[in-house]
């Protein structure tokens, strides 16, 4: 069974930038540990992206901060996180989800067994988007989002965002024996 990782949005913007949380900040060394877990192949990243009209958009009419405008500093993957994922297929997306990422692992699973396991940014918004466009392409494939590598706009958004994805079938890591 091949063992997919997808890191979603771990851009300075959603950490540290002009979207960024606490709550972000505390997963980075999660998202690290989870990405050394995986074979380099098998990790696949997206990268929220937007151009300098981004106010002129339905989203930045929603969400009139600019954030990820392509090229910018806010845009690039934490570098520590990035160190990680040279490896990585990286996908660049205009919007919350990626049509072309789910289109390119659903491909994968029609050739093998495989199992997919999600973390990152923001969970309420990106994570849960992803997750949902995946588990409707792929119905039968076993996916997890492990809520210790996730973020939130808030608090209270994370955890609604986990139980709309656990309503529709989307697992949970399962707690270690202690």
């Amino acid at each position: 069974m091949r063992k997919i990782l997808i890191v979603v949005d771990m851009q300075n913007d959603f950490i540290d930038g002009a979207l960024g949380t606490a709550e972000a900040v505390a997963i980075v060394e999660n998202v690290k540990a989870k990405i050394r877990g995986y074979d380099p192949a098998d990790v696949f990243a997206t990268m929220d992206t937007h151009t300098p009209d981004y106010l002129n958009t339905q989203e930045g009419r929603n969400l009139p901060v600019p954030h990820c405008i392509k090229g910018t500093d806010g845009w690039q993957i934490r570098s520590d996180i990035a160190e990680l994922l040279t490896d990585a297929h990286i996908y660049e997306k205009p919007t919350f989800g990626s049509l072309k990422l789910a289109k390119d692992i659903a491909g994968i699973a029609a050739a093998e067994d495989i199992e997919i396991e999600m973390v990152g940014l923001c969970t309420d918004i990106c994570v849960v988007s992803n997750a949902l466009l995946l588990k409707a392409v792929m119905p039968e494939v076993k996916i997890t989002v492990d809520p210790e590598c996730c973020a939130g706009v808030t608090p209270e958004s994370h955890e609604t965002a986990l139980i709309t994805m656990q309503m529709c079938q989307i697992q949970f890591p399962e707690a270690e024996a202690e």
